[in-house]
């Protein structure tokens, strides 16, 4: 368990069915793509409802260090000319990526694994580093990836220094996938400023959350860059320009599922609006996996709309391509009337922490009947009670942090040892988990 810095956070109780709207911030994975796609063009571009969060801060911090100009659109300013919380963010033209740059990629898959391809076409070396658990994040396919291309690294994990030159040729690489898509996604995103273009063939287990090589694949398409690809085992990204221009970030539909979860374990109704018809995202999936829990969903104008049963139901649920989902159905599920069985997500050990251990841990710690398997969890559902000597772990987790929110939700004194965690993804997550209790719009 991560030392908190603060006192922990008292998860709320809900005082009844909670019912409430709530608008949910954009997707950080569609905003740090975005913004990596719009430096690539080297015309830039404007991102409308980027996501506010420590994560997509790195990025921006990133680009920033790389010489790419980064700020806030002139509307959203203010008057404040550095405020980066703006509804807008430019990303501005430039010539040629810098070297004798440091990178801080804080707890970031998307910055570690999607900023050195990007980083190999500067002038110079670039240095990268992180906090402390990421660290032990696994980097070896994404940088030995690199070196097959050509490039001098120093490390083989966080930190490392790449040492960048411009006009690279490109090639192709063979990496086994199965610990992230991140290591697919990353290579894709810069393939195309290579001059022969860069081709993934992947070589182990199937790929997990394979949605977001989906949106990836989408988002490179939608800047005119030609990718082909059986859509499992390999990528082929053709050389050329990457088209500059104005990006539309989705709310983020992982997060929104948290929200959602306090409607299934209240019996109560919570609404978010703005939610897409179509989608790459992997939160989507969240609709299935709560009407098998036992939830009304529905999806109209209004935007998704999920409805809280009297009993939740135990599921049986394959997540490897959803595994973002996993802490979320993890708690529902020892909130369930009957044993669930998730599977699938052997690689979230490889995420912020290793989140079924976490998982495990804290469910266990709570009294719930919970055993490892070697892709997951079972859980056997029991009385829950918390320890008021022991807060939840969020093991320095934004998803570990969620989850503990929505079991305290119906079991009374649980309190979340670091609920900062969320400002991975969500700044200000305790402020809208009040809101949304107050049956406000968070």
């Amino acid at each position: 368990m991560t030392t908190a810095t603060a006192l922990p956070w008292a998860a709320p109780p809900a005082r009844g069915p909670v019912r409430a709207t709530v608008t949910v911030p954009g997707s950080k994975s569609i905003t740090n793509r975005a913004l990596l796609l719009a430096a690539l063009s080297g015309t830039g571009g404007t991102i409308r409802r980027p996501l506010r969060s420590r994560d997509t801060d790195l990025m921006v911090g990133a680009l920033r260090a790389l010489g790419v100009p980064v700020s806030p659109a002139p509307a959203s300013r203010g008057g404040k000319l550095d405020k980066l919380d703006a509804d807008e963010l430019d990303v501005g033209a430039y010539s040629g990526l810098r070297g004798g740059a440091t990178v801080d990629c804080g707890l970031a898959g998307t910055v570690m694994r999607f900023v050195p391809p990007l980083a190999a076409l500067a002038d110079g070396p670039v240095r990268f580093d992180g906090d402390e658990q990421a660290r032990q994040r696994p980097m070896s396919e994404v940088l030995g990836a690199l070196r097959a291309l050509g490039c001098r690294i120093d490390g083989n994990a966080l930190p490392f220094v790449l040492h960048g030159v411009p006009g690279r040729p490109g090639g192709e690489v063979r990496i086994d996938a199965s610990g992230s898509s991140q290591f697919v996604s990353g290579l894709l995103l810069s393939a195309a400023a290579y001059g022969g273009g860069i081709t993934v063939r992947h070589d182990g287990p199937p790929v997990p959350s394979r949605p977001h090589i989906e949106m990836t694949v989408q988002m490179l398409a939608d800047r005119g860059v030609e990718v082909n690809t059986d859509g499992a085992t390999w990528w082929a990204v053709a050389p050329g320009p990457i088209a500059g221009g104005d990006h539309d970030v989705e709310p983020d539909l992982s997060n929104a599922a948290v929200f959602l979860a306090a409607a299934a374990v209240t019996g109560g109704r919570v609404t978010v609006p703005g939610w897409p018809r179509r989608t790459t995202q992997a939160g989507d999936a969240c609709r299935s996996l709560l009407a098998e829990l036992g939830c009304q969903v529905d999806l109209d104008e209004r935007g998704l709309t999920v409805s809280g049963p009297d009993r939740l139901d135990g599921i049986d649920a394959d997540l490897h391509d959803v595994g973002e989902l996993t802490p979320t159905v993890a708690a529902l599920a020892a909130l369930a009337d009957g044993p669930s069985r998730l599977r699938g997500i052997a690689h979230l050990r490889g995420h912020e922490t290793d989140r079924l251990t976490a998982l495990a841990t804290e469910l266990t710690a709570l009294g719930a009947d919970v055993r490892e398997t070697s892709d997951g969890l079972e859980i056997h559902p029991r009385p829950l009670r918390a320890d008021p000597d022991r807060p939840w772990g969020a093991y320095a987790d934004h998803r570990m942090a969620t989850a503990g929110a929505i079991l305290g939700l119906v079991v009374s004194g649980i309190a979340v040892d670091d609920i900062a965690a969320t400002t991975k993804t969500m700044p200000e997550f305790p402020a809208s988990w009040s809101a949304m209790l107050a049956g406000d719009a968070g």
